[in-house]
């Protein structure tokens, strides 16, 4: 039973590394997907399958890193009713809670919880999300922060942005340099200055 379980575990750890990875240009070299934890406990209907990882619970994968107090993956059986484990056809629900944090390159997010839903492309986390984007020091947050996979559509709830300092834009501010001269595009012509 041991191993029937860790085949079913690896396959379902598969799957969530690829649901909440998106595709980066020059995409990493594939690492193998591994869940710790102190417990796990698998159940199983004639419709779906549930996992409930508990405590100190550490998932790694290409390009992905989340740590939480519990994580649960549900998904939904194909195959032989009958036998004790059904294949895993697709994820249904998955769902971190405690001390969420996701690491996926420079980018990064910690919660309370986070919520996917593989079937709508969507990731929510919710209970003080944030999400940092360490490449250019932006930051944002709010109660509620949705994020639509492939899409690049982030909706917030009461946001909270930080990011690098901008330049003096007060009127008493000093001038900056003139930026340099822009060239106009083949068949573009820029008004002349009038004369004073």
């Amino acid at each position: 039973m041991s191993l029937l379980r860790s085949c079913l575990a690896a396959l379902l750890l598969a799957a969530l590394a690829s649901v909440l990875c998106a595709a980066e240009p020059a995409a990493p070299a594939p690492v193998p997907t591994e869940l710790r934890s102190e417990k796990l406990q698998m159940t199983s209907t004639d419709d779906e399958t549930t996992a409930v990882a508990t405590g100190n619970v550490i998932l790694t994968g290409t390009n992905l890193r989340i740590t939480c107090d519990q994580l649960t993956l549900v998904a939904t059986r194909i195959g032989d009713k009958d036998a004790t484990l059904g294949a895993v056809e697709k994820f249904k629900y998955i769902l971190a809670t405690g001390d969420v944090r996701i690491v996926q390159g420079d980018r990064e997010s910690t919660s309370q919880r986070a919520e996917v839903f593989p079937r709508e492309d969507k990731v929510v986390l919710s209970e003080d999300p944030v999400i940092i984007d360490h490449s250019n020091g932006f930051a944002g947050a709010g109660e509620k922060i949705t994020l639509f996979r492939g899409k690049r559509e982030v909706f917030i709830d009461k946001p909270r942005f930080t990011g690098p300092p901008v330049g003096d834009l007060g009127a008493t501010a000093k001038p900056r340099s003139a930026p340099p001269a822009t060239t106009p595009a083949p068949g573009v012509v820029f008004p002349k200055p009038a004369a004073k």
